[in-house]
């Protein structure tokens, strides 16, 4: 068990790390080194090494996400998406702000067939963070959108923290998927009116329109077969990816490949297939997809230590004499998650707390499947607000965006999410339990 001068000097060493600006998987992966060693030396650090890593992330779940960010990568540079925000934009009569909205929603549709919010995450600061500085969004704004979008994964189905969770748990998968729909709806409105007020708000809104106008101008000339084709191929790429998923057609990764495929055929139909395209194509699936593995690592033996440390279970154990007030223990037990989201990654905090905490949950009078729903809002939020975002380090990565610029933004995001969609399940039940006792 961790003493107190152990636990001080990773904090200090974590916090020191930060500062320093290195990447988050750095500095989970030096940080959780660090503490197994304090906490029982070379022998167990190198037996944990050894296999964690490789075990972290050679799991068939996690193929999804080079096909899933090698279909963004067609999509992107075949302007699929350039042709979608230009006719949203047009469609909405200038006004900008509709494509907010628009890339929570497409958010939304790539976490249904991706799972990861990483990866999510760092597809959509590619894809769109540059049309929404092209149409009057700040590039901090444009980025926090794009995080808090790639959060989603967490939420639709198939989420991987949900699967994990019924696993743990033995609720039937699912029966969380149904769950999940309702405050999944919720946490896109949250996130939609959020965009929308935060955008009217921005200076840099107000006074873009006059700049999105001489854009929209010079792009007026684009043929409509592009447009066509742009629809088309999102209506089959989504068509076939949901379809076949829930048909039982395809797994995710097979969904991935078909949606790949389909981007690629669409790419040759509208003209931008060449060296170029298939080069940049593969090296930029390549690069995110070996951050988002490399955060996976650092994150599998930080969780590792700190599940040495024991401070999960000490933790919970402070709230087993508030019994007696129910819904204290549950904002408790809430809270105590969303901190812990901070910090590491979803899935290894289900796997280290839940077998602690669901009893707890349980003599709170939360059932199983509501407090996995809970869990999966917290951990969406968490994933957005400092110091250890995820989702916003990922968007960071790829756009370069200071982190703290992004924070400001995603800060603001993630509260919202919690108040209003936590507290209304908590007093509301039937938002999680009424379409899992409709099957």
């Amino acid at each position: 068990m961790a003493d107190p001068i152990m636990l001080t000097i990773f904090f200090i060493v974590f916090i020191t790390l930060l500062l320093l600006g290195l990447q988050i998987g750095t500095v989970l992966l030096v940080t959780g080194i660090l503490g197994i060693f304090l906490l029982g030396g070379i022998g167990p650090l190198t037996g944990i090494l050894q296999t964690d890593p490789y075990a972290r992330v050679a799991s068939y779940a996690l193929t999804t996400i080079p096909l899933f960010v090698l279909m963004s990568q067609f999509i992107m540079h075949s302007d699929i998406v350039k042709y979608l925000y230009h006719l949203v934009f047009k469609m909405s009569r200038g006004k900008p702000g509709i494509l907010g909205v628009f890339t929570i929603i497409l958010g939304g549709f790539l976490g249904a067939v991706s799972g990861s919010a990483t990866a999510i995450s760092a597809t959509l600061g590619q894809i769109s963070v540059p049309e929404l500085k092209k149409h009057g969004y700040s590039e901090d704004l444009a980025g926090a959108i794009a995080a808090s979008a790639g959060t989603l994964s967490t939420l639709i189905p198939p989420s991987i923290g949900l699967i994990i969770y019924g696993a743990i748990t033995q609720t039937p998968v699912g029966s969380l998927f149904m769950a999940v729909i309702i405050p999944g709806i919720l946490t896109v409105l949250v996130l939609v009116v959020c965009t929308s007020i935060m955008f009217k708000l921005s200076n840099k809104g107000r006074v873009a329109i006059d700049e999105v106008a001489a854009t929209t101008t010079v792009e007026d000339n684009i043929p409509k077969s592009k447009y066509v084709i742009s629809i088309i191929a999102s209506i089959v790429i989504m068509g076939a990816i949901f379809g076949g998923i829930y048909a039982g057609i395809f797994t995710p990764t097979e969904a991935g490949g078909v949606g790949a495929f389909v981007s690629l055929v669409a790419a040759l139909l509208l003209g931008k297939v060449n060296k170029t395209f298939i080069k940049e194509s593969f090296m930029s699936t390549v690069k995110i997809t070996c951050m988002v593995l490399f955060i996976m690592v650092g994150a599998a033996v930080f969780a590792r230590f700190v599940s040495l440390s024991m401070l999960p279970r000490k933790l919970m154990g402070l709230l087993e004499p508030l019994a007696s007030t129910p819904m204290l223990v549950i904002i408790l037990l809430l809270t105590t998650y969303f901190i812990l989201f901070m910090f590491i990654e979803g899935a290894a905090v289900i796997l280290m707390t839940v077998p602690i905490t669901l009893p707890l949950a349980e003599m709170a009078g939360l059932g199983a499947l509501e407090f996995g729903i809970l869990l999966c809002v917290v951990g969406a939020a968490g994933m957005l607000t400092p110091p250890v975002g995820l989702c916003v380090y990922a968007v960071s990565g790829v756009t370069k965006t200071p982190i703290e610029k992004l924070f400001k933004h995603t800060t603001i995001f993630a509260i919202a999410v919690v108040l209003v969609v936590v507290s209304l399940s908590l007093l509301f039940p039937q938002i999680i339990t009424w379409l899992p006792s409709t099957m």
